[in-house]
């Protein structure tokens, strides 16, 4: 038997869109970061960018379990002296940047690497429903429906 090890030249990239109306974020991103880094395929390399596109729409609206929106903290540092500053989640969600929140989920489930920076930039994020990746003609992945837990109602 040989161990089959995909080359760059072989990856073919699909593009799917993930709807986050109602999804429960954690398990929104789990799935998300399981693409990103190509974990679904049978022939996954660890060391090759094997992994989709994903796009994900209507990020200001998805849902986070129990108090984690009043209660779930976000830090940041200025890099000055006592510089450090944080944000919850529900603040974030509510400010001009919604999507951060769904792309520090996905980034915190990658590896800390050169490659997962690069499986990173694969990820699109947008607040609304609109979104300027049409051409590639994208697939729908329904992420609410693989599981009942996945949905939550406001």
């Amino acid at each position: 038997m040989k161990t089959f090890s995909m080359k760059p030249a072989d990856v073919q990239k699909k593009w799917l869109v993930v709807d986050a109306d109602g999804v429960v974020l954690g398990r929104m991103a789990a799935e998300i970061a399981k693409i990103l880094r190509g974990k679904h395929r049978p022939e996954f390399t660890p060391h090759v960018d094997c992994g989709d596109n994903v796009i994900v729409i209507n990020a200001e609206k998805v849902q986070l379990t129990g108090n984690k929106r009043a209660d779930k903290t976000y830090y940041r540092h200025t890099g000055y002296p006592g510089g450090i500053k944080s944000r919850t989640a529900g603040e974030i969600l509510d400010g001009k940047f919604p999507e951060n929140v769904v792309i520090k989920a996905v980034q915190r489930m990658l590896p800390r690497s050169r490659l997962a920076r690069k499986q990173l930039s694969n990820l699109k994020v947008y607040a609304g429903t609109e979104h300027p990746h049409e051409a590639q003609s994208p697939e729908v992945l329904d992420i609410a429906s693989m599981n009942s837990k996945n949905k939550r109602s406001a």
